[in-house]
């Protein structure tokens, strides 16, 4: 199985990266360029929409998957207990075995991709004439409604569906709006998703289990693992200089989909542990505090929380002194710090777990003092 997850993350980076390497050629001629503005870091127009080259591999893959899957489940005969050779080639019981599940999770995980379709969609018509954010809004409130009413929700382990479908809701949209507003440095919303996934899915693989069958959750861990290689493909492109930008639509796409990913992979039934809860705001801590950090100076100045700036957690680092690459490699390292208490959230007692929270949680107050404390002393400077 881990031979089939390498495969699976290799060829979505390949896909990726040839097909971000199409749009960086073609994205000016239909008009996706980014060009330097008031809040801009770069000083020359660059191309736009990687986040398509990402979507398209996901979706490529997907198909495949998803043919694959039906074609092995109708070779293989309802009592069959031995080897299945389909096209001359003898398949291995456990793909086999599984094919079916694969087949049936397919189907419905259709209905999350379509709706990221239409995020990537947002984004990108955002990305060339420019919309308004109450517009933006809407349409990504309705989309998060749409992905909980088919059932992508958490129940949070509180006996109010109401309120759990409101908070579900709350969280795709917070996140779709957090991985976009985190793309404002090279390599900066890329390279964090690629963390948040990866550490997701080996929580998936290695600890997670369906409430019902008992196994690993194998279909939600290798999709994160497809995310990953998708988003590395486009890495490729926007690392350090970067010659491509990853544009709305892409950061809506992997916002939304890590979001309801936390949402389907952590909450699973009766029989997972409580702790499963805080999973999610280990992995996703440092976007979440990005969000928060922002909206909060922006208040605090009287601005629009919708209305962007400077005042990132990148932006800031840049401020204290640090030169781009060095405040990107700070912020996953961060990520990664805070991500790797989620390990142990399924294998310790909840008063550990709390622990474990109150230590991510120290680690951003600790951010946040040196943050505050060296502005500061620049400003008496």
């Amino acid at each position: 199985m881990a031979i089939l997850f390498a495969a699976v993350m290799v060829a979505a980076f390949v896909l990726s990266c040839a097909a971000c390497g199409l749009i960086r050629r073609f994205a000016p001629v239909i008009g996706l360029v980014d060009k330097p503005g008031e809040r801009k870091i770069h000083h020359t127009a660059m191309p736009t929409g990687g986040g398509l080259g990402i979507w398209l591999s996901v979706i490529l893959l997907a198909l495949l998957g998803t043919t694959l899957a039906g074609l092995i489940t109708r070779a293989v005969p309802p009592d069959a207990s031995g080897p299945v050779t389909l096209w001359g080639i003898t398949l291995p019981e456990l793909i086999t075995h599984r094919a079916p599940g694969v087949l049936f999770q397919a189907r419905r995980f259709w209905v999350l991709l379509g709706l990221g379709t239409i995020l990537v969609a947002l984004g990108t018509i955002d990305d060339r004439r420019g919309l308004s954010w109450k517009l933006r809004l809407g349409v990504q409130t309705l989309v998060a409604v749409a992905a909980v009413a088919a059932g992508w929700e958490a129940t949070f382990f509180l006996p109010v569906p109401w309120l759990t479908k409101i908070l579900s809701v709350l969280w795709i949209v917070g996140l779709i709006n957090s991985f976009n507003m985190l793309d404002n440095m090279d390599a900066l919303s890329g390279g964090v998703a690629v963390i948040c996934s990866s550490f997701l899915a080996a929580v998936l693989l290695l600890f997670a289990r369906n409430a019902e069958s008992g196994e690993p959750q194998l279909f939600l861990g290798g999709f994160l693992l497809l995310l990953a290689g998708a988003i590395l493909g486009f890495l490729v492109h926007n690392r350090p200089p970067a010659r491509l930008f990853m544009g709305d639509g892409g950061a809506y796409f992997i916002g939304f989909l890590l979001a309801v990913m936390t949402l389907s992979a952590t909450f699973v039934g009766e029989q997972t542990p409580r702790q499963a809860i805080l999973v999610p705001l280990c992995i996703l801590a440092v976007p979440l505090y990005d969000t928060t950090s922002v909206v909060i100076i922006r208040l605090r100045n009287g601005r629009s929380p919708f209305v962007g700036d400077n005042n990132h957690y990148s932006h800031r680092l840049v401020a204290l002194g640090l030169s781009k690459p060095a405040a990107v490699a700070t912020i996953y390292l961060t990520t990664a710090s805070c991500a790797a208490g989620a390990l142990f959230l399924y294998q310790v007692s909840t008063p550990l777990a709390i622990w474990v929270v109150l230590q991510v949680l120290m680690i951003l107050s600790l951010v946040g003092i040196l943050e505050f404390t060296a502005r500061k002393t620049i400003k008496k400077r």
